[in-house]
């Protein structure tokens, strides 16, 4: 029986990245296989032993990475790993693979577990991102807002039950210096970026609020509370203006009602476009909230629904629109 050493010296990791059909070349500076990653913060080294992600801190041998690509755990990455290495593997036994499907990727959950937020959670998360407590609550009783300590800061996170997919912020509102060019949000290695946070969630519900980011998916909840809208409203929330929505989630838009809240920026037009493309495809019906003209407390333009919460008395006065803003 070959043994697991035995095995990592047989099977490289750029070797099992071809096996595993993964994205792009594995080299000394490459883009992760498992995120949408801008700025090439994966490296495998030049043995093929070990992958490092400068971004989200994750490394390891191939077990690791394995481990990231299948969803399998310790015990059955060794297995699967000895098996590809030619250790009693067959052609014929297929491979797994991630999840297909948001209730089979709860069964083998790819993402840490979370905790549910306290009170003082709430109070001090509200008065961050200036939106109401209960808005907050019902993120959190709908599954899609959590807490934890990341690299040892306090965070939010937005992660629905298919727990395929999960972006943290700091509770201090800072960006996470470890990672080249410090980003704001934090989107977890072997995420499925495309993942619609909330589709699943939205199931039951006749209308959504289709939103980009996680701040605005917590606005969400927030004027989805304000209007009294918890019944009939699900909040859903694009991870990144890039992204199109993934094809597991899309037949979950089937015949809604769907307002999407882009952000009045170039990407967040083009996002609009493609969404409502794909949505349409589904016999959804959609339209838009346009933040032009309006303008925060502070004078600042207003560019998404976050920002909304915190328009201008005057403008909340003028713009009729602004009295309803949910589907």
């Amino acid at each position: 029986m070959m043994t697991i050493a035995e095995a990592k010296q047989r099977l490289t990791i750029p070797a099992l990245w071809v096996r595993l059909d993964l994205p792009g070349q594995p080299k000394a500076s490459c883009k992760s296989p498992f995120r949408e990653d801008r700025r090439a913060s994966f490296s495998v080294s030049v043995d093929g032993m070990l992958f490092n992600d400068f971004a989200t801190g994750e490394a390891g041998d191939g077990v690791d990475f394995l481990r990231l690509a299948t969803g399998l755990s310790r015990e059955g990455a060794c297995r699967k790993f000895i098996e590809l290495a030619g250790g009693g593997y067959h052609e014929a036994k297929p491979l797994p693979k991630r999840p297909a499907a948001a209730s089979q990727a709860r069964q083998k959950p790819l993402l840490p577990p979370f905790q549910r937020g306290t009170g003082a959670d709430f109070v001090r998360l509200a008065r961050l991102r200036n939106l109401s407590v209960e808005g907050l609550q019902l993120a959190s009783a709908r599954g899609l807002l959590w807490f934890g300590n990341r690299l040892g800061v306090d965070a939010w996170i937005v992660c629905d039950g298919a727990r395929v997919n999960a972006q943290a912020r700091r509770m201090d509102g800072g960006t996470w210096g470890h990672f080249d060019g410090n980003p704001k949000a934090w989107t977890f290695g072997g995420s499925w970026a495309s993942w619609s946070i909330g589709a699943e969630e939205a199931k039951s519900f006749p209308k959504v609020a289709l939103v980009e980011g996680g701040g605005d998916l917590l606005a969400a909840c927030h004027f989805i509370h304000c209007e009294s809208r918890e019944q009939d409203v699900a909040p859903v929330a694009m991870l990144g203006a890039s992204q199109r929505i993934h094809e597991d989630a899309l037949p979950l838009f089937a015949g809604k009602r769907i307002r999407l809240f882009p952000h009045l920026d170039t990407a967040g037009q083009d996002a609009a476009e493609r969404w409502t493309r794909q949505l349409e495809s589904v016999g959804a019906e959609v339209d838009g909230f346009d933040f032009t003209g309006l303008h925060r407390t502070d004078g600042t333009p207003i560019g998404d629904l976050n920002d909304l919460a915190s328009i201008s008395a005057d403008d909340f006065e003028t713009e009729r629109e602004t009295w309803a803003v949910m589907p």
